[in-house]
Formats: structure tokens, sequence, C-alpha cells
């Protein structure tokens, strides 16, 4: 009897958990991906709750062990480089595990974990499938034609796929109103601090040190408007935002223009009433995009994949879906109330309001900070515990 074949749009975060979950549970996989090689570039993240529980599940503890950074204090200066606040993670985050990671490493980790005989091909894309009988007919754009028990769509929050079933995405787009951009540069000057952020009315410029001699930046700003930026104008959009910033601001502005454009795009949550149609599943952010405000982006795209191949392996492909939805639903709705809560403080727009949001941070015990964190991420852990 052969094993069952899923194929797998995306080779990010999501895609490559989902490959590997499916492998263990006896299922052969396709990774299908656009890009002509894995992709490089991104934010940092942190890896906690429902996302590390799973990774130490994977057994990928070691491996994380030697990319993490330990952030272990944030600083925040004002445009002028006034120190506003100091924000020191391990006083609020005692006992939980939290563990900052380049998407890019983690990326690379997900990915040396899957056997080599795994098979994936780069720049490929889906160009049709028919999902409408016992398996799903796919059609890709090197000419082959793939039969499949399932196939899962991994491929970002601007999902091709996601638009292919359930139509444009005007009609799942929730903007917070915010960009973001990141991008990697030298560091000559070398940063006070691992974490230092430059804080004015709508707009945050964080920078962290990486090894090697490098800074990863990234820039958030407010902006109603949502459509994707061109390449060749990210740079100068950068500079617009930045240009009542602190000098160091621009400068590492400038330097990152000898380099390729920055990653830029919108923080959009993606709201839909269901995840599957048919024998298709969207994961990650092309089903539920969280975006970073949360801090569980990536690690809810690993969980999601771990209970996917639960349901898999104990019931029928249509029943798993259904029961993957029901038990990853409720911590998703969860979290993207939170971020919609926390976007509306996360970066002030007005200069009075920018200023009392500081104060309270100063002047709030980081105890009360601590425990809401702690609750909401070990919340989380209960609700889409392993089974068994």
């Amino acid at each position: 009897m052969s094993r069952p074949l899923a194929v797998i749009v995306g080779a990010g975060i999501a895609g490559l958990a989902a490959a590997w979950q499916l492998n263990r549970i006896g299922w052969r996989t396709l990774i299908v991906e656009r890009a002509i090689d894995l992709r490089s570039g991104g934010y940092m993240l942190g890896l906690s709750g429902p996302g590390y529980e799973t990774a130490v599940r994977m057994g990928l503890q070691p491996a994380l062990q030697e990319v993490w950074y330990n952030i272990n204090e944030n600083v925040y200066r004002d445009r002028h480089g006034r120190e506003l606040l100091r924000l020191r993670y391990r006083d609020f985050l005692q006992g939980l595990p939290y563990h900052a990671v380049r998407r890019d490493d983690l990326i690379q980790i997900l990915n040396a974990a899957l056997p080599p005989e795994m098979e994936r091909r780069f720049g490929v894309t889906l160009t049709d499938f028919d999902a409408r009988d016992a398996a799903v007919h796919v059609t890709l754009s090197d000419g082959t034609c793939v039969t499949a028990d399932l196939m899962i769509g991994a491929d970002g929050f601007r999902s091709a796929l996601r638009q292919q079933l359930f139509g444009a995405d005007d009609g799942c787009f929730e903007p917070l109103g915010y960009r973001f951009a990141v991008f990697d540069i030298d560091d000559p000057l070398r940063l006070e601090a691992d974490f230092l952020s430059y804080a004015e009315p709508g707009h945050l410029a964080e920078y962290y040190a990486l090894r090697g001699g490098r800074l990863a930046a990234m820039h958030v700003w407010r902006d109603a408007e949502s459509a994707p930026v061109a390449p060749e104008q990210r740079w100068a959009m950068l500079q617009r935002v930045a240009a009542d910033s602190h000098s160091r601001v621009r400068d590492f502005i400038g330097m990152g223009q000898a380099g390729p454009p920055p990653t830029l795009d919108s923080l959009i949550l993606v709201n839909l009433p269901q995840w599957s149609q048919g024998r298709v599943v969207l994961l990650g952010d092309a089903a539920h995009c969280l975006t970073l405000v949360s801090g569980q982006g990536a690690g809810m795209a690993i969980a999601s994949a771990e209970i996917l191949a639960q349901e898999l392996a104990q019931r029928p492909v249509m029943e798993a879906l259904a029961a993957h939805d029901a038990r990853l639903r409720p911590s998703i709705t969860r979290l993207q109330q939170r971020s919609r809560r926390m976007a509306a403080l996360f970066i002030p727009e007005g200069r009075l309001a920018f200023h009392l949001r500081n104060i309270t941070l100063r002047l709030m015990p980081r105890a009360w900070l601590g425990r809401y964190l702690t609750n909401a991420i070990r919340s989380e852990i209960g609700l889409i515990a392993p089974d068994g």
C-alpha cells in the first residue's frame, strides 16, 4: 500500500514544519516554492509558547541553541537620543522559555531536519488544481501533474492559493494601520545594547546586534495604506518615514541602500471562517496571519503543523481538516484579538499619546507586565497541547 502524498505550496516556516510532521506520521510530501532557493532575510522573532514546545518535541532545540540570540535588555531612545526606558526581558519572563532567533535561521534548521530524499522543487509554482473528487490533481509550472491526497497552502499572508480558494484578499484582510520594513547592515560603531530602539510618534526603529558585526534593522510605522510597495520604491519610502528621526536611524538607512531593497509590507490580519476547502488546507500566515505584533506567528505555524499531523494520523483527511480547525481556532481567535488591542497602543501617533504611553511603561510594575505575558502564552500552550 503506497503512502499518502501531500503537495505543500511554500517552503517557509509553515511549509517546512508541515513536511517534517507529515513525514513523521508516514506521509510523502512534495514541496514547491516559487523562489529559486530558501528565502533569506527576515526579522528577528521570539520563539515561545506552543511553537517552542513543538520545536522541542521535534528535536530542534540543540540546533536552535547554536543560533538563537540572548537579548536581555531593550533600550529605548527618542529622536534626540534621550533614553526613554529600559525593558529587561528576564525580569518579567522568568521561568518561561523564550528565545530570539532570526527567521532565516529557523527556516534553515527546519529544512536541515527534513530527510535528504524529501522532494523540494524551487522556482516552481502552482498553476492549476482540481480538488473535486477523492484526490487533488495538481498542475505545476514545470509541466508536471501530480495526484495527491492533500494540498497544503503555506505561501504566506499574500497567498495566491488562498485567493484561488476563497476569492480576493479584501474579503479576508484586516489592516492594522502599520507598515514594516527589515534589512541587514554592517555595524561599524557597535550598538550599546543587544537590542536598541529609537521611538517617536508614529514610528519605531529597532536594531538587533547580530554575529559577525552585523545589525538586523526593523522599522514599523503608522500608515493607513496597505497595498504592496514595489522594491524600487522601498528605500525612498523609508527615507520619508525617517526624515525627522535620530541621525543614527537615517545613517543606517543610508548604509542599507548599498544592499538589496528591504523586505517591506503591511501588518495585516487574515480572517477566514474556514481554513480548508475539500482536500486543500491553508497553514500559517496564509490561513491566519497574526502579524509581528502578536509575537506568536512563527510559533503558531509550527504548532499548527503538529496538530494537523496528529489529526491526519487518527482519521480520514476531511475529518482531520475539520478537527485541526476546531482545535486551533480558539487560540488563533484570542491571539488576533490580542493583536488588535496591542496595535492600538503599539506606536502612538500623537505626541501626547506617545508621552503618556512612555510614562505608563516606566511606572508600570514589571511583575504586572510579566504576569500578563506569561499567563497569555501558557494559556495557548494549554489550548493546543498534543493529544495523549
